[in-house]
């Protein structure tokens, strides 16, 4: 990894610790994942010879070809929106699917999986909750979210292992803050309903990440703060289904 990248996410490092601390909670409970839509294989293998191995991903086109080879050593997620469609894709490089927000996707991926899990084993999963209310994110709305998850959580095929949530994008982080706060409560609302397996909170980007973490956070995903400005839109492209 460059020096310069080599010093930023020392700094991000620096004030994970920082709000921990302020939170009350041992650094060590947090964990940051590196998002590197529209990153070079270049750049993110310097990052893995770095010693970081958490990465998220939003698109299962520009995922695929990166992350493939690399899905027996990395903790790689799907973090942005997943087509049905795509389902069998994703999982050939994603460890964890972050957007679960839908019956029809749940179905999907049993049925995917169905033939491919060992006996007993479960396939970790989150529910992406849209805890802004904007039409504009994805996510299961909050008063649909119980239901869900009881469905999730009655999975042969899958295990809910924590909420994930894109908070209101504001120049404020403290705006932001709302949303943490009812990601949070809505975990301990689940856990006291006996889902004692959803644990994690990956909610807080670049702009708002120590507030997340005030507020619970587990994982918080960042990718400019590391990775500088990406283009607001990307090429399009399917690389050709390996056979």
């Amino acid at each position: 990894m460059s020096n310069e990248r080599m010093d930023r996410v020392a700094e991000i490092q620096a004030q994970i610790e920082a709000a921990c601390a302020r939170a009350g909670r041992p650094a060590s409970d947090v964990r940051l994942m590196l998002v590197t839509k529209t990153v070079s294989m270049d750049i993110i293998e310097e990052t893995i010879k770095a010693g970081h191995l958490l990465f998220g991903e939003n698109r299962v086109q520009e995922a695929l070809p990166k992350y493939e080879e690399y899905k027996t050593t990395l903790d790689v997620h799907m973090i942005g929106h997943l087509q049905t469609n795509k389902v069998r894709h994703a999982l050939r490089f994603a460890r964890v699917i972050e957007s679960v927000d839908r019956v029809s996707l749940v179905e999907e991926l049993e049925k995917r999986l169905a033939d491919t899990l060992g006996e007993g084993e479960r396939f970790p999963v989150y529910m992406q909750v849209n805890t802004s209310g904007e039409t504009s994110k994805f996510g299961v709305a909050p008063d649909g979210a119980v239901e869900l998850a009881q469905r999730i959580a009655a999975s042969e095929q899958l295990e809910l292992c924590g909420l994930m949530t894109i908070a209101l994008l504001a120049a404020e982080a403290e705006r932001a803050r709302p949303c943490f706060v009812m990601l949070r409560k809505l975990r301990d609302e689940l856990q006291a309903l006996g889902m004692t397996s959803v644990k994690e909170l990956s909610m807080g980007m670049t702009s708002d990440f120590e507030t997340a973490i005030e507020e619970g956070a587990t994982i918080v995903r960042i990718g400019t703060a590391v990775f500088g400005e990406r283009p607001t839109k990307d090429e399009d492209y399917w690389p050709p289904e390996k056979k």
